[in-house]
């Protein structure tokens, strides 16, 4: 007994499983007790593979930051690695932020202890080659989803403001519904939709209509489809081909599918 409790207590994640076998046995713990006392905890679940060079590779600040997301990760994905896998698709995703405020700021942020590499918000000058997936907070003008689609810029668009938000949809240019296509879909069924999209162009409310608790909650639910989109998960992000809305005083989120629409220009009805 004694010996496979000195097995137990090296698991503290500073090891790999031969590094673990050979310090147990410079503490007198056979090589056949050592993993057998690791398969069985192994098969019952209660073990972590977490690649050691990994975690010594993070810096112990961040490492710490860090934790919690593999932890959530570890569980949610029930890979076994601890979500060293999960790590490394997330820190290889580049994430830009476009737009200012307290919304883009708390996605930046969000993405950031997430693990995720992030560009912005500010007024920098955009990155030579696309990012993985730009986070466009604010509604799009035409010229910018007709950049989008030139260069064929995966997004996600994020809107809160007079006691509503919406985020989505995530688009994939040629291959999803974009922001054209849910426009031409409501004009159809609205006909002052046009007029509403024009009173919306290029509109700044200072102040916003928008607490902190709602740019909060608009700010999460965009984090976690970025996230959803670089952990590459097997269901799509509830965004793709949908937005997803919160209004207020109800506080509930409500899913609103789309389709590609055939009389945009986007494309995407032609893959679909």
């Amino acid at each position: 007994m004694s010996e496979a409790a000195d097995v137990v207590r090296l698991l503290d994640g500073s090891r790999d499983r031969d590094q673990l076998v050979a310090e147990a046995g410079r503490r007198g713990v056979p090589v056949a007790v050592a993993e057998r006392v690791i398969g069985l905890l192994a098969a019952a679940g209660a073990i972590v593979d977490f690649p050691s060079e990994i975690l010594r590779s993070i810096r112990p600040e961040l490492r710490a930051q860090l934790m919690p997301v593999l932890t959530t990760a570890s569980l949610s994905a029930q890979d076994g690695d601890g979500g060293a896998r999960l790590l490394a698709r997330r820190s290889s995703c580049t994430v830009q932020i476009r737009g200012s405020g307290p919304v883009a700021a708390l996605v930046a942020d969000l993405l950031t202890r997430s693990g995720l590499a992030v560009a912005g918000p500010d007024s920098a000058p955009r990155p030579a080659s696309p990012a993985d997936l730009l986070v466009h907070v604010g509604r799009p003008s035409v010229n910018e989803t007709t950049e989008l689609l030139r260069d064929r810029q995966t997004y996600l668009t994020v809107y809160a403001d007079e006691a509503i938000g919406v985020v989505g949809p995530l688009v994939q240019p040629g291959v999803t519904a974009c922001v054209r296509c849910i426009d031409i879909a409501k004009a159809q069924r609205d006909p002052a939709w046009p007029l509403i999209l024009a009173q919306l162009a290029g509109r700044s409310v200072n102040p916003p209509g928008c607490d902190a608790v709602l740019a909060t909650s608009v700010a999460a639910q965009a984090a976690a489809q970025a996230l959803a989109f670089a952990d590459q998960s097997p269901l799509p992000p509830a965004a793709v081909n949908a937005t997803l809305e919160l209004v207020l005083p109800s506080w509930q989120w409500r899913r609103r599918s789309w389709l590609p629409h055939p009389a945009c220009i986007c494309g995407s009805s032609c893959a679909s």
